[in-house]
């Protein structure tokens, strides 16, 4: 019974870390914390195991929806390498920085972190991109919407390594993949149409969550049966999330993992204060 929980787990992060771009870890992080709690078969599962345990997850959910995504032409590579070069380091310190965690101060800061992203994707809509207008761009891509019009969009380098950095270290330290804030970023920042915002997150989260999870396997931050439960559902619910994304309206998409940010959040601060 416990480890069919672990694959329904894997389904449920999989497909809504694919369907908005954020790796699933937002998910799996606080259920391995939670089972931990319950069940003596995952007792051992402390915050360092539940991140590593989720970022080597998340490769999986990664190079699935990546492959999905790549067949409907929404994946800017160039733009998730980039990104890569700071999300990749930060990913490294971050899965340094997660053993100073324990159970009660862990799951206060990482439910504080959840409720910020979900107050960021409420005012999502209400921004304006910054894109062109702000920054020294130097590079700009253009991107056709499924109704022909053509969309522009652009960052600026340094800025965008800069945000992955710590956008990076987040994921490693947190075990999310980092797309909860990359995504918003490059909405906001960069004037990215949230389909390829969506597309190109899962591509920097399968290359920055397999350099976390090496620092982590080193690190022995690792339940490894855990990880094979996880690991199937997981890779369906990303073939799954990508599928979804490309049917469903981003809006739609965005109100639903933001009343399930609260929710997960609000009971994990509950959880590091009582």
């Amino acid at each position: 019974m416990e480890w069919l929980l672990l694959v329904v787990i894997g389904v449920l992060s999989g497909t809504l870390g694919s369907l908005v771009g954020l790796g699933g870890g937002i998910i799996t992080v606080p259920a391995l914390i939670y089972l931990g709690g319950i069940f003596s078969q995952f007792e051992n599962v402390t915050p360092q195991i539940a991140v590593g345990t989720s970022l080597l997850v998340i490769i999986f959910t990664g190079l699935s929806s990546t492959l999905s995504y790549m067949k409907h032409k929404t994946i800017d590579y160039k733009s998730g390498i980039i990104f890569f070069i700071g999300s990749g380091p930060g990913g490294i310190v971050g899965a340094w920085l997660n053993q100073f965690f324990n159970v009660k101060t862990f799951s206060f800061y990482f439910g504080t972190f959840i409720i910020f992203i979900s107050i960021v994707l409420l005012f999502r809509g209400r921004l304006k991109p910054l894109g062109l207008k702000r920054f020294k761009t130097q590079i700009i891509n253009t991107y056709k919407d499924k109704d022909g019009t053509e969309i522009t969009y652009s960052y600026q380098p340094i800025l965008a390594i800069f945000i992955a950095f710590f956008v990076g270290m987040l994921g490693g330290m947190f075990g999310v993949g980092g797309g909860s804030l990359m995504v918003p970023a490059m909405i906001l920042l960069f004037a990215f149409p949230p389909h390829i915002a969506i597309a190109t997150s899962m591509f920097m989260i399968l290359l920055s969550s397999t350099t976390s999870s090496i620092t982590h396997i080193m690190m022995n931050n690792i339940d490894w049966m855990v990880t094979l439960a996880l690991i199937p559902g997981a890779w369906v619910g990303g073939r799954l999330g990508a599928y979804i994304n490309v049917k469903l309206k981003s809006n739609v998409v965005v109100h639903i993992l933001r009343i399930i940010l609260v929710i997960v959040g609000v009971r994990l601060i509950y959880q590091g204060v009582v």
